[in-house]
C-alpha cells in the first residue's frame, strides 16, 4: 500500500526487453532502503526491486503491466517517481493507492493558472465512472485531486511542491500517463451490484 506521496525522484539507467517482459535498472538514493524482494512503487506502478545495491536496484516488469501502463515507452535516461510502502505508523497523507494501475490517460493540455499548472487528460469511459469532483486519483503514481470533469476526461492542478517533487511538471501535450483510481470507488461500485443482483428475483416458480 501507497500513499501518493513521492519519496524521489529517480533515474532509469538501463531497459532490457526481453520477450514480453522488461526488466529496468534504476539509479535513486531510497536504493538504500530496499532489500531484495521488497516493493517500491516507480511511476505509480507496485513492483519487486531485485539485485540492490549501492544507488540502485532492478525490477522486472511482466507483460500484463507492460499492457495496462505507460511503463513500455521507458528509456534509459528518464526521470521517475518513486515511493516505498507505507509503514503502519506512518501518516497518510495522500490517499490509498495500491500501485496496481487500472490503465492510462492522455494529457491533451496544459496551462498555467497562478502559481499552479493545470493538466487536462483525457481517460477510458470505463474509469472516468470512478471519478468525482474533489476525489482522488493517482497519476504515475503522484496523488492528486480531480479538479475538473468533462465528458471525455478531468483536469488536475499541480501546486509548486508538487511540481518540484515529481516528474509531472515535465509532462506536454499527448504524454501518456499511468492512472490508478480510487480503491474505494470501485469497492463500493462492486457492492452496490452485488447487493442489486441479491435483489433480483431468481425467476423460479
Amino acid at each position: 500500500m501507497f500513499t501518493g506521496l513521492i519519496a524521489e525522484v529517480g533515474r532509469i539507467t538501463a531497459v532490457q526487453r526481453s520477450g514480453d517482459g522488461m526488466r529496468l535498472a534504476v539509479r535513486a538514493q531510497l536504493a538504500d532502503e530496499l532489500s531484495d524482494g521488497d516493493s517500491v512503487a516507480v511511476n505509480g506502478v507496485c513492483l519487486t526491486a531485485t539485485g540492490v545495491g549501492g544507488d540502485a536496484f532492478h525490477a522486472d516488469v511482466m507483460a500484463e503491466t507492460l499492457a495496462r501502463s505507460a511503463l513500455a515507452g521507458l528509456d534509459g535516461g528518464a526521470q521517475v517517481n518513486l515511493e516505498l510502502p507505507l509503514r503502519a505508523a506512518d501518516r497518510l497523507g495522500g490517499h490509498m493507492v495500491q500501485g496496481h494501475v487500472d490503465g492510462t490517460a492522455t494529457v491533451t493540455g496544459t496551462r498555467e493558472e497562478g502559481f499552479s499548472r493545470v493538466l487536462q487528460l483525457d481517460a477510458a469511459a470505463d474509469l472516468r465512472r470512478y471519478l468525482v469532483l474533489k476525489g482522488s486519483v493517482a497519476l504515475d503514481g503522484v496523488s492528486l485531486t480531480v479538479s475538473d470533469l468533462d465528458e471525455r476526461g478531468f483536469a488536475v492542478s499541480l501546486i509548486p511542491e508538487t511540481l518540484r517533487r515529481t516528474t509531472l511538471g515535465e509532462l506536454e501535450e499527448g504524454a501518456l500517463v499511468n492512472l490508478e483510481v480510487d480503491i474505494l470507488a470501485k469497492h463500493l461500485e462492486r457492492l452496490i451490484e452485488a447487493h442489486r443482483d441479491a435483489l433480483q428475483p431468481s425467476g423460479r416458480s
